[in-house]
């Protein structure tokens, strides 16, 4: 049974390997506790609910509390584009957190420019407009904003553009005391050795990865796809945030993508014991979809507890 491939004895090994790999993060290993690891929520999930307009931005945290049972989000810029400056609007979102007692990890941002673009004041764009995120992102008290990769050019090439963006983001970013994490997110970034060997360019403590347990399509035209499980391993020594996407459920309640046990022993091996954001992105109901997914991350935590 797939069940089986968690063991105690694998898990000892996890917990053993962590003390290198979290000493750098403490405050994403120390939370836990006595936890393997502890479920947050990407608003992502509820995307089509925040579209329509039946959900806002500000109540995002106390549903997430109160419909859930999760006590820790993952935001996404989209949902509050024109805010990132907006002092009261962001005290009222932490206060809706600190209500609920629900704590912010971070921003996931998207469409502020290409980090890795060939063109360098472009480039030096979107570092530039990243970084009214980053001090959104600290008023809320996160410890990481989320960004894309996205370059243009031969295989090293990207790597060298997208590693300058992000050193130059991180430099900033370190003034805060937060992290830029990468996704694999389409193009190269969802080509594990790739963004692993950006990783090892940029050379910064605060600058690491939030691996997706679902974002491996490199290119949609060719159906290239890299494999989700060397992906995401090659992916964890640089992981602060992991991201547990869900689709589709069978009637056991077991994705029909991504075989949870097993990519949850990767995340467990690597010494990473911060929290598992929950990203539902399948048809149908979003409540349903987030719950299911919860259901199965807490299978798998009682595994290994």
């Amino acid at each position: 049974m797939v069940k089986g491939r968690f063991d105690r004895r694998g898990f000892l090994r996890a917990t053993a390997a962590g003390v290198g790999v979290l000493g750098c993060m403490p405050a994403f290993g120390a939370e836990s506790g006595s936890l393997p690891f502890r479920i947050s929520l990407a608003e992502w999930s509820l995307h089509k609910t925040l579209r329509s307009g039946k959900l806002a931005n500000l109540d995002f945290p106390g549903l997430a509390k109160s419909e859930f049972g999760i006590n820790a989000v993952e935001y996404v810029n989209q949902f509050f584009k024109d805010k990132a400056n907006d002092k009261a609007y962001l005290a009222e979102l932490k206060g809706r957190c600190d209500d609920h007692d629900v704590r912010s990890l971070l921003i996931m941002c998207d469409g502020e420019g290409n980090l890795g673009d060939p063109n360098d004041a472009q480039r030096t764009k979107a570092v530039e407009n990243h970084h009214k995120w980053v001090e959104a992102a600290k008023f809320l008290g996160c410890h990481s904003i989320r960004v894309n990769a996205a370059s243009s050019g031969s295989f090293e090439e990207q790597q060298k553009l997208a590693a300058d963006g992000l050193a130059r983001l991180g430099e900033f970013a370190d003034i805060h005391g937060l992290n830029v994490l990468v996704e694999n997110h389409g193009g190269l970034s969802s080509n594990g050795k790739w963004l692993a060997g950006v990783m090892k360019r940029v050379g910064r403590p605060n600058v690491g990865t939030l691996p997706d347990f679902g974002n491996f399509t490199v290119n949609h035209s060719t159906g290239e796809v890299y494999d989700r499980y060397v992906g995401v391993k090659e992916l964890m020594p640089y992981a602060k945030a992991v991201s547990a996407k869900s689709k589709k459920f069978n009637d056991d309640g077991v994705d029909t993508e991504t075989d949870y046990f097993r990519m949850m022993q990767i995340v467990l091996d690597a010494g990473y014991h911060g929290y598992v954001g929950i990203e539902w992105e399948g048809p149908g109901d979003e409540y349903e979809g987030i719950h299911k997914t919860k259901r199965l991350l807490e299978r798998v935590r009682e595994s290994v507890a």
